[in-house]
C-alpha cells in the first residue's frame, strides 16, 4: 500500500522542526554562544551591582590587597554589605527561572510558575508561623524563619506529590494542577488567619518577608541553602533533553523511550527543591518564573537544552538588577524587591500576550 505524500511530508516537517532533530554540532555551537553571552552579562551585572549604592566605592580599591581589610572601607562595603546580597539575588533568580522552565514543560502549561503547585504557599505559611510564634530553633547557620519556611515547603510538596503520583504510574498533570491550586488557596487562607492573630510588629515583619526580602547581611544564609540549590541544579542537568520529548505529551515521550514517571518525578522534586530554597532565602518573589522563561524563548528558541541554562543566567541577572533598583531608586528607603519584579514583570507579560496575538 502506498503512503499518502501529504501525510508523510507533514510528519517529516514536524520531526525536522523538533529540537531533538537538530544536528549535535549546531546545538553545541548555539549552546556555547548563548551561555557565553548570557554568562558574560550575568558576570558583569554581579560585579557592578555591589559598586552601586548610597555610598560610592571604588572597584579597584575594594580589591586592593595592599590595603589592610580592617581599614579598607570600600572592601568592607563590597564584600560584607553588598556582595552577599548580590549572590543571594543571583541564586534565587536562577532557581526560580529554572523551576519555571521545568514546571511549564512538565505540566505543558505556559502559565505555570514555581508558585503554581502550592510549594511557595506552604513555605510562606511556615515562615509566618515562625514569625508569629517567635520560634527560636536554629540548625547551624539556618535561622528559625528559613528553617520553618523549608519545613512548610516540604510538607506542601509531599502532599501534592502523594495526591498526583499513584504508585507505579506516571503523574497525572491535571490532578497535580488541581491539588496544587487547591493547596495554594488553603495555605493562603491559613496565612491570612495567622496575620489576623499577629500583633503589629509581627505583622509588619511578616508582610515585609512576604513582599520579598533580599536583605542578606552575611554569607551564612547562602551557605545554609547552598546544598539544596546544588541538588536542584544537579537534577536540572539531567532533564533538558527529556523535557523536549515530554513537552510533546506523555504518550509521545513514552513511545520514544522516555521513562515518563521517572522524568516527572525528577522534574517535580528538582523544581520544588529550587523553589523551596529560593523562598526560604528571600521570600516569595513573583513573576521571575514566568516572564524569564518566555523572554529567553523569544531569544533562543524552545530547545530546553539551551532554554534551561539560559533562563538560569537570565533569571540571576534580572533579579540582581531588580534588587539594585529596589535599594537605590528612592534611597535610603528600600522598596521590597517583589514589588519591583511585579511592576516590571506584569506589564512585560501583558505586552508579550498582546505581541503574540
Amino acid at each position: 500500500m502506498s503512503s499518502n505524500p501529504a501525510t508523510t511530508g507533514t510528519a517529516a516537517a514536524i520531526t525536522a522542526s523538533h529540537p531533538e532533530a537538530q544536528p549535535l554540532r549546531s546545538l553545541r555551537l548555539r549552546l556555547v554562544r548563548t551561555l557565553a553571552l548570557f554568562g558574560l552579562v550575568t558576570l558583569i551585572v554581579c560585579l557592578t551591582a555591589p559598586l552601586v549604592g548610597t555610598t560610592h566605592i571604588s572597584f579597584f580599591r575594594a580589591f586592593d590587597r595592599t590595603i589592610p581589610f580592617a581599614s579598607n572601607v570600600d572592601a568592607q562595603i563590597f564584600f560584607i554589605a553588598r556582595l552577599p546580597r548580590v549572590l543571594a539575588a543571583a541564586l534565587v533568580g536562577a532557581a526560580l527561572a529554572s523551576a519555571g522552565v521545568v514546571f511549564q514543560a512538565m505540566l505543558r502549561n505556559p502559565l505555570a510558575t514555581p508558585f503554581t503547585l502550592g510549594v511557595s504557599a506552604g513555605s510562606s505559611l511556615g515562615a509566618m508561623l515562625a514569625i508569629t510564634l517567635g520560634a527560636s530553633l536554629s540548625i547551624g547557620p539556618m535561622s528559625p524563619v528559613p528553617l520553618a519556611s523549608l519545613a512548610g515547603a516540604g510538607i506542601a510538596a509531599t502532599i501534592v506529590y502523594w495526591l498526583a503520583h499513584p504508585s507505579g504510574r506516571a503523574m497525572s498533570t491535571s490532578i497535580l494542577l488541581l491539588a496544587g491550586v487547591t493547596l495554594n488557596s488553603f495555605f493562603s487562607a491559613l496565612i491570612m488567619f495567622v496575620q489576623y492573630l499577629a500583633d503589629f510588629a509581627q505583622l509588619f515583619t511578616a508582610l515585609r518577608w512576604l513582599m520579598g526580602d533580599l536583605d542578606v547581611g552575611s554569607f551564612e544564609p547562602i551557605v545554609a541553602c547552598a546544598p539544596l540549590f546544588a541538588i536542584a541544579f544537579g537534577m536540572f542537568l539531567w532533564l533538558p533533553s527529556k523535557l523536549n520529548l515530554l513537552s510533546l505529551g506523555a504518550d509521545s515521550a513514552a513511545s520514544r523511550g522516555v521513562d515518563v514517571a521517572r522524568v516527572q518525578r525528577f522534574a517535580f522534586i528538582g523544581a520544588s527543591l529550587a523553589t523551596s530554597a529560593a523562598v526560604s532565602l528571600a521570600g516569595p518573589i513573583g513573576f521571575i518564573g514566568i516572564i524569564v522563561p518566555h523572554f529567553v524563548r523569544l531569544m533562543v528558541g524552545v530547545d530546553h537544552r539551551i532554554v534551561l541554562p539560559a533562563s538560569a543566567l537570565c533569571g540571576a541577572t534580572f533579579l540582581v538588577i531588580c534588587d539594585l533598583v529596589s535599594r537605590t531608586l528612592i534611597a535610603p528607603v528600600e522598596i521590597p524587591v517583589g514589588v519591583v519584579t511585579a511592576m516590571i514583570g506584569g506589564p512585560f507579560f501583558l505586552w508579550l500576550l498582546v505581541k503574540r496575538g
